[in-house]
């Protein structure tokens, strides 16, 4: 089995004849000359950022200077592939919404985005310069010791050189030897070499690339997708509803005019009378059926108005009083927010019209800091269970996609509390945040 890393070459024989420790010194080299600009860059943006500060234009500068540890990262992640063989995937979440304002308040957030920069920070100031310093020593010094036959050769003129300008050598005896000596040096520079890049890359991957800071690939991709058919599936239900109210809808509204004409032009009392005038009833009842089920798929009120003026809507045909409080005004949301959290209010409702035995109930919202806020409490006498069929364990799950949080308090004799609590931020056009 090849080894994946640096640190398996090196329990193994044949190290010294792989190649990892040309790896080991190439990733400790690249780091050095990544350091050393990584120095400069940062000293003349702080710099420049903090002079020009004064005027307001060095503010985006200090900003980038932040931020400066993400390309830094990226670069470290790839560098990580010449002494490891393992995936080293960021841990940065996507923006909930496109647009750089959206990015920029995403990662000045995250925690990621700090420990990137102290790596960034601690390779400029302090990194660099011990991988230049031990790549001399392990390095250039042994490969210098090994020359020494060489440059007696050639600057001595055979007999006495220098090596190093502290070790004078004459004679060719003790070139070979120094030679032998040096290839002997040069083999545990490899050794060195090859621990010094197994730390510096555990280092790196722990500060850059740790494994519990965030999901895999696999995870996010799936968590992605979820809010996808989140999203795909509010689309469908907003489709069947304009189709239910376009199209079936309005036909038996003219149905209903058809028949209410068709009463008035016939003979009062007679057979046709009665059949016209069940057939009108009839339609008429299928009508009121298909308005409430055209409102279960997906109000319009919510499409038109918002999350406050559905839930305002729902608490009018709950059969108990509700009072209804947004402070402040919530503005409009993306579609799957609003759907979830008003499906969420309405089957809260719907459980305390049916099981709680309230005589009073109440919703509260608000959205502040970029969450949604949602309470329902009612007065009943609680013991309430959301895992025995109520219909809230389907209504969590739908939440927890959106990356949201349901909670349900109901000690026996209440009052019981239920709470919901979504991150999204606002936007004009109600449009869902991918």
């Amino acid at each position: 089995m090849r080894p994946r890393n640096v640190w398996q070459a090196l329990t193994r024989p044949g190290y010294l004849l792989s190649p990892w420790p040309w790896r080991a010194a190439a990733y400790l080299l690249t780091g050095a000359v990544t350091g050393a600009v990584t120095l400069v860059v940062l000293t003349a943006s702080a710099v420049a950022g903090g002079v020009l500060a004064l005027v307001l234009v060095g503010l985006p500068l200090l900003v980038v200077t932040a931020l400066a540890g993400l390309p830094v990262a990226a670069l470290e992640r790839r560098r990580l592939r010449l002494v490891d063989a393992d995936d080293a995937p960021g841990t940065h979440t996507e923006p909930p919404a496109p647009g750089l304002r959206s990015w920029l308040t995403t990662r000045l957030r995250e925690r990621a985005t700090w420990r990137e920069l102290g790596h960034t920070v601690l390779t400029a100031c302090l990194l660099w310069p011990a991988e230049a310093l031990l790549l001399a020593v392990a390095l250039l010094c042994p490969s210098a010791v090994v020359a020494t036959p060489l440059l007696l050769a050639t600057v001595g003129d055979g007999r006495e050189t220098k090596v190093l300008k502290v070790w004078t050598v004459t004679g060719w005896p003790a070139a070979l030897a120094a030679a032998a000596l040096g290839v002997l040096l040069l083999a545990a520079g490899g050794y060195v070499l090859g621990v010094a890049a197994g730390a510096r890359a555990a280092l790196t991957r722990l500060l850059v690339a740790p494994p519990d800071g965030g999901p895999g690939p696999r995870v996010v991709e799936l968590t992605r997708s979820r809010a996808r058919l989140v999203h795909a599936f509010e689309a469908e239900r907003r489709r069947i509803e304009r189709d239910l109210h376009d199209g079936a809808q309005q036909r038996l509204v003219a149905l209903t005019l058809s028949l209410g004409l068709a009463r008035l032009d016939a003979p009062p009392g007679g057979p046709l009378a009665e059949q016209l005038a069940r057939a009108h009833e009839q339609a008429g009842a299928a009508l009121a059926e298909l308005r409430e089920l055209i409102h279960g798929i997906h109000p319009k009120v919510l499409a038109d108005h918002g999350l406050e003026a559905a839930v305002a809507d729902a608490a009018d045909r709950s059969p108990i009083p509700v009072d209804v409080a947004f402070a402040p005004p919530v503005p409009r949301l993306p579609q799957a927010v609003e759907a979830a959290a008003y499906f969420v209010v309405r089957e809260a409702l719907a459980n305390v019209a049916r099981h709680s035995g309230a005589d009073r109930a109440g919703v509260r919202g608000e959205h502040r800091d970029g969450r949604l806020a949602l309470e329902v409490t009612d007065d009943g006498q609680g013991g309430a269970d959301g895992a025995r069929g109520t219909g809230l364990t389907g209504l969590a799950d739908r939440v927890s996609v959106l990356d949201g949080r349901l909670t349900l308090t109901s000690p026996p004799g209440g009052p019981t509390l239920l709470r919901v609590e979504i991150p999204c931020e606002p936007t004009a056009t109600a449009e869902p945040c991918v």
